[in-house]
């Protein structure tokens, strides 16, 4: 019902890490494993949204399929709007699934929960969050915190997205997840929005859709995946993969 299209947005520069898209995962690109995971979610096909044609060029050859868009794009949701269009003009795909390409071992699984929230339809956008379970993490300005109204055991309706720790006093906090699920219209609408002022003050991109007074949805999933930011990530996403291979 849904008829979704999974965009991973892809460029090259990295402060952290250079070509990061192109670094060797147990023998392929982590773009092309993060490509794997989108298709085991089976949720409908899978397009990377590439910054250059050597990301295209990786993906193509693992018998994908790339679209390149402008290297001066300013997001990642920029990437995945200007793909659509040109992948898509017609308008066959109703829902736009939003994978990080620097998530080579996220669960598919996790991938699927995101459209969850999409079956309220005054839903705009649906992300992802897992508790909190390690104690520094409530205090860390790099884990974001998805605040919002519970609306049953496995989902909130978001009121906030903040790097502090929030909501005060006891109870769970929620790691949030930069996975999203978006209506089509909404993605549309998002990326012709300006930059909000929470958005600017937080450098958090989904503020600026709460600002507009689009609803989204968190879906509560039971981990965090693995971001690849560093060498470290790197090393630990190879470990992860070989692990699965046994």
């Amino acid at each position: 019902m849904l008829n979704a299209l999974v965009v991973i947005p892809a460029r090259l520069a990295s402060t952290r890490l250079p070509n990061k898209p192109l670094a060797n995962i147990c023998g392929a690109p982590m773009i092309v494993q993060v490509l794997r995971r989108a298709r085991e979610a089976e949720i409908g096909p899978v397009l990377v949204a590439a910054d250059g044609e050597e990301i295209a060029a990786a993906v193509r050859a693992a018998g994908g399929e790339a679209v390149v868009t402008d290297p001066d794009l300013p997001s990642g949701s920029d990437r995945i709007a200007a793909a659509l269009r040109s992948y898509d003009p017609e308008g066959r795909y109703a829902t736009i699934v939003n994978v990080q390409g620097d998530l080579p071992t996220i669960d598919p699984a996790a991938v699927r929960a995101a459209l969850a929230p999409l079956s309220e339809p005054r839903v705009d956008i649906a992300t992802l969050a897992a508790r909190i379970v390690r104690e520094e993490e409530r205090t860390d300005s790099n884990v974001v915190k998805a605040v919002g109204s519970p609306l049953s055991a496995t989902r909130l309706r978001a009121l906030y997205f903040t790097r502090a720790t929030a909501p005060w006093g006891a109870g769970d906090l929620f790691h949030h997840i930069g996975l999203y699920a978006y209506r089509r219209a909404a993605l549309e609408r998002f990326v012709a929005l300006p930059p909000s002022a929470l958005e600017k003050r937080e450098k958090l991109e989904q503020l600026r859709a709460l600002e507009a007074g689009m609803r989204i949805d968190v879906e509560i999933v039971e981990t965090v995946p693995l971001g690849v930011d560093a060498r470290d990530d790197l090393e630990r996403a190879r470990a992860i993969l070989e692990d699965r291979k046994q």
